[in-house]
């Protein structure tokens, strides 16, 4: 099997590690461009919320399929579990699918019980 291709940094002002862990940041985390840039600035790198997107349309899905990789797998074995709530008095119905290790593997909220 052959390793995936590295994305080449060639011709950008900041070095490939800022870049990195820019994209790093923004994809694994729930944060803004405007909250990484912040982060960034922080640590005395300025770069525009605007190179930080356009960083992230080029080497982002590469980063998102490591992360991806990285996560770990749905055991074999899994349950469902049902739970009746009321939101604002209405009655819903929480599915949860998890996994033998406790993970949650899907979640489904209905305001009807389907059979």
């Amino acid at each position: 099997m052959t390793a995936p291709a590295r994305p080449s940094f060639v011709g950008y002002r900041f070095p490939a590690e800022v870049i990195s862990q820019a994209v790093w940041l923004y994809f694994r985390f729930p944060l803004s461009l405007r909250m990484v840039e912040e982060m960034l600035a922080f640590r005395g790198i300025v770069v525009s919320h605007e190179t930080l997107r356009q960083w992230g349309r080029k080497f982002g899905q590469a980063f998102a399929n490591q992360i991806r990789r990285r996560l770990p797998r749905a055991g074999d074995k899994w349950h469902l579990d049902e739970v009746v709530l009321k939101i604002n008095g209405v009655t819903h119905w929480l599915w949860r699918a998890v996994d033998q290790a406790g993970m949650v593997l899907d979640v489904l909220v209905q305001n009807r019980r389907r059979g």
